[in-house]
């Protein structure tokens, strides 16, 4: 772990950015829970159960965890293919999602512009498994295939939102979010982490480059 991120974790995420998450997650879920209601009533006349979509993804230190979405595809919807693996690790140019996926439903689409998608991720960060800001998680085929620089950015929690998020969401390629998330990892700090929340919104609120 290079010296800026360890100074990091000493001076902040050591204690206060757990409280941070658990502080900023449970004030979300309560302004949520109202949303997600009508949500719930939605999904189950247009698409049935489950209501979930659970996932393994790789966290802090390459330790695994299942992550919680709302189901935004169809049941039999097929995983899309990786990209190959290099000696030199996942290819900077790759992208790992296209504006076009007939795997996701009308419902879905509209979760998907609006990050409603993601909310249930708040019980990852109260179970410790997400943080609120931090790098998105991927699956362990993408990080298993990391190399040396590219595997820096599982030094700290993935999270709900990120540099990355609030620099292209899905409009970016690997390579331009593993330069965004090292700089996370590098520099973060509370007012990083608060300056990335208030700017979410505003991403989430222009539905750039969600799909």
């Amino acid at each position: 772990m290079h010296e800026q991120s360890a100074q990091t974790i000493t001076l902040y995420s050591q204690y206060g950015k757990r409280i941070f998450d658990i502080t900023g997650a449970l004030l979300l879920l309560f302004i949520t829970i109202p949303l997600m209601l009508p949500v719930f009533l939605i999904l189950l006349i247009s698409t049935g159960r489950p209501f979930f979509f659970k996932q393994i993804r790789t966290g802090l230190a390459h330790q695994r965890f299942i992550i919680l979405k709302l189901r935004t595809m169809t049941i039999q919807a097929v995983p899309v293919t990786m990209p190959t693996v290099c000696a030199d690790g996942i290819p900077d140019d790759y992208y790992f999602k296209t504006e076009q996926d007939a795997r996701i439903t009308k419902v879905g689409a509209v979760l998907r512009k609006l990050s409603i998608d993601e909310i249930p991720q708040l019980i990852n960060v109260l179970k410790g498994d997400m943080s609120i800001v931090g790098p998105r998680p991927e699956v362990p085929p993408i990080t298993n295939a990391y190399n040396t620089v590219q595997a820096r950015r599982l030094e700290v929690k993935p999270g709900l939102t990120g540099l990355a998020q609030i620099n292209g969401r899905s409009n970016i390629s690997h390579g331009q979010k593993i330069s965004y998330d090292l700089e996370y990892v590098d520099n973060y700090s509370f007012w990083m982490d608060l300056r990335i929340i208030i700017k979410t919104f505003y991403v989430v609120l222009a539905r750039t480059g969600a799909y």
